[in-house]
C-alpha cells in the first residue's frame, strides 16, 4: 500500500505550453500557405494543414492536435475559402471539404495519439522489465536481513527520484526490530514524504520510508514501486521461512539425538550395572562360601564394568566439549609408537582374541599430540575392531612419515561398509545397518573424529582389499617447529 502526503503536479501548465504551441504552430503555417495559396488549391492547403496537425499532437498530444485540427478548420475558412476574411461558406464543395478536413485532423490525432502512447507504454514496461529482472536478480540469492534490506535500499534510490531511503522489518523469530537506511549518514527527519507496506499474502513484513523532493510519482513509477516493495516483502519472508526451517531442523535433529543418546546410553548403562550388582550382591551373600579364586573373577568383574562405565561417562563428557568447541589438546613431543603400545597392553583382555600386529618405520619422530587424547582414539579404534572384525582376526596397524605428516593405518578383517554409510561413519548414533545390533553409544568414532582434527589432522575409513582400513594424518610440527629433542628410536 502507497500514501501519497503530497499533491499532485497540476496538468494545467502542460496544457498551456500545448495550446500555446499549438497556436504558434497553426498561426506560423497559415502565414506560409498564404504566401503560396495562388499556386494550390483548396483541397491541397487541406492536405498541407494535416502536417501541423500531426506535428502538434507528436509533441503535446491528442488535446493539442484536436485544437490543431479546429484551428486548421478555422483558418481555411477565413483566409483560403471564399468570401476570404470571414467564416462564410458559399460553396457546399467548400464545406464539405472543410467537413472532410476537420475529420481527418481529428481521426489522426487519434491515431498518432494512441500510437505515441503505445510506444511509451512500451518503452515503460522494457524499463519496469529491466529493473525488476535487475532488482530480483541481486535479491535471489541474498539469506540474511541486512543484505536484503541494504539491496533493496540501494535498487530503490538507483531507479527512482528519491533523496532518502529507510525500510523497518521485524525478525519474527527473535522478535527484534531491523531498521536500514540510506545513504547512511544522512539525517532522518519525520515525517517521511512516502511511505509503502512491504506485505505478502501471509504476512505485513515491514515498511519503506522515502523522502524526496518532488511531487508525486507518475503512475508506472507507483507501480513498479510497489513491486519493488512486493519483491523486498518476498525476499524477507524467504528468510524467515529458510530459519524456521533452520530451527525445525535443529530441533528435529535435537530430539532425534536426545532419543538415540537415551537408548544407547540406557542399554550401556543397564549392563555393567547389572553385571556390578550382581558381582556385588554375590560377594556379600552369606549363603555361598566363596573360593579365592571365584572371589577374585567376581572383583574383575565388577572393575571391567565400572572401567566401561567410565570409559562412557568419558565419551559423553567428550563429545559435549567437541560440539561445544571446548576441546583444546594440550599437544607435547611424543611417540606415537609408545601411544599405541601402551593402549593395547592396557586392552590385552580385549584384544586376546584379535591379536595386535605391528609395522612401524624405524626412527619415527616425535608427534605433538595430547598423550591422553590420542590414546583414546585408538582405544575407540580397537573397541571398534574388536566389536566388527571376525575372532581370531589379526589387527594390523603401521605407521610412517610423508610430507610434514606421521601417518597410521589401522587394517581389520571386518566386512566392507557400503560406500552410502562410508562418509557417515564417524557421525554420532550412526549404525550401518538398521540390523546392526553390536552394543555401543555409536559415539567412539565420532569422538575420534574430533580428537584428530582439534590436532589439525584427518581421519578416513576404506574399504581395500587386505581389509578395512581407518587412516590418520597427523602434523609433524608444533607451532611450525620440529622437534629438537632426540627420536624414539622403536623398533616395529
Amino acid at each position: 500500500m502507497i500514501n501519497f502526503p503530497r499533491f499532485s503536479v497540476s496538468r494545467f501548465r502542460r496544457l498551456l505550453i500545448g495550446s500555446l504551441g499549438t497556436f504558434l504552430i497553426i498561426g506560423v503555417s497559415t502565414f506560409f500557405l498564404k504566401w503560396v495559396d495562388e499556386f494550390l488549391e483548396i483541397q491541397t492547403i487541406s492536405i498541407l494543414y494535416l502536417l501541423p496537425v500531426l506535428g502538434c499532437t507528436v509533441l503535446w498530444g491528442l488535446f493539442a492536435g484536436i485544437l490543431a485540427g479546429l484551428l486548421s478548420f478555422l483558418a481555411i475558412n477565413y483566409f483560403f475559402v471564399s468570401p476570404f476574411f470571414t467564416l462564410l461558406i458559399h460553396k457546399s464543395q467548400d464545406l464539405i471539404t472543410l467537413i472532410i478536413f476537420l475529420i481527418v485532423a481529428v481521426v489522426l490525432s487519434q491515431f498518432v495519439s494512441q500510437a505515441k502512447e503505445a510506444v511509451r507504454l512500451a518503452k515503460v514496461r522494457e524499463w519496469e522489465a529491466t529493473r525488476m529482472y535487475e532488482l530480483i536478480s541481486s535479491l535471489a540469492g541474498l539469506t540474511d536481513f541486512p543484505s536484503i534490506l541494504s539491496t533493496l535500499a540501494q535498487k530503490i534510490l538507483e531507479t527512482f527520484p528519491f533523496d532518502q531511503v529507510e525500510i523497518e522489518i521485524k525478525e519474527r523469530i527473535h522478535g527484534q526490530t531491523l531498521m536500514h537506511r540510506s545513504p547512511e549518514g544522512s539525517t532522518f527527519q519525520p515525517p517521511c514524504d512516502l511511505s509503502v507496506t512491504m506485505y505478502t499474502a501471509r504476512n505485513t513484513e515491514g515498511e519503506i520510508r522515502l523522502w524526496f523532493d518532488q511531487n508525486k510519482l507518475t503512475v508506472e513509477e507507483s507501480r513498479l514501486l510497489a513491486e519493488f516493495s512486493n519483491q523486498g516483502a518476498l525476499a524477507i519472508e524467504r528468510v524467515h521461512l529458510f530459519k524456521r526451517e533452520n530451527v525445525a531442523k535443529i530441533l528435529e535433529e535435537s530430539d532425534r539425538v536426545k532419543t538415540s543418546l537415551l537408548n544407547s546410553v540406557s542399554h550401556e548403562l543397564r549392563s555393567p550395572l547389572a553385571a556390578i550388582k550382581a558381582s556385588a550382591s554375590s560377594l556379600r551373600s552369606g549363603a555361598v562360601d566363596w573360593n579365592t579364586e571365584a572371589r577374585n573373577e567376581l572383583l574383575a568383574t565388577v572393575e571391567e564394568e565400572t572401567d566401561q562405565l567410565n570409559l562412557l561417562v568419558g565419551n559423553l563428557l567428550d563429545m559435549s566439549r567437541i560440539e561445544a568447541g571446548a576441546l583444546q589438546p594440550k599437544k607435547q613431543w611424543n611417540s606415537i609408537v609408545e601411544i599405541i603400545k601402551s593402549v593395547a597392553t592396557k586392552m590385552r583382555s580385549q584384544l586376546q582374541l584379535n591379536p595386535i600386529e605391528y609395522q612401524f618405520e624405524k626412527d619415527l619422530p616425535l608427534v605433538p599430540t595430547d598423550y591422553v587424547m590420542m590414546g583414546q582414539v585408538f582405544s575407540n579404534l580397537f573397541s571398534n575392531s574388536v566389536k566388527y572384525a571376525p575372532q581370531n582376526s589379526p589387527i594390523r596397524i603401521s605407521a610412517g612419515t610423508n610430507d610434514g605428516t606421521v601417518w597410521i593405518k589401522l587394517i581389520n578383517q571386518s566386512p566392507h561398509v557400503a560406500e552410502e554409510h562410508l562418509e557417515h561413519i564417524f557421525d554420532k548414533f550412526h549404525r550401518v545397518t538398521e540390523a546392526d545390533k553390536v552394543t555401543g553409544t555409536g559415539l567412539g568414532l565420532s569422538i575420534c573424529k574430533g580428537i584428530i582434527e582439534a590436532h589439525g589432522g584427518r581421519i578416513w575409513a576404506e574399504n581395500k582389499t587386505e581389509g578395512f582400513v581407518f587412516n590418520i594424518s597427523l602434523p609433524l610440527t608444533l607451532d611450525g617447529a620440529l622437534p629438537n629433542i632426540p627420536k624414539d628410536e622403536m623398533d616395529g
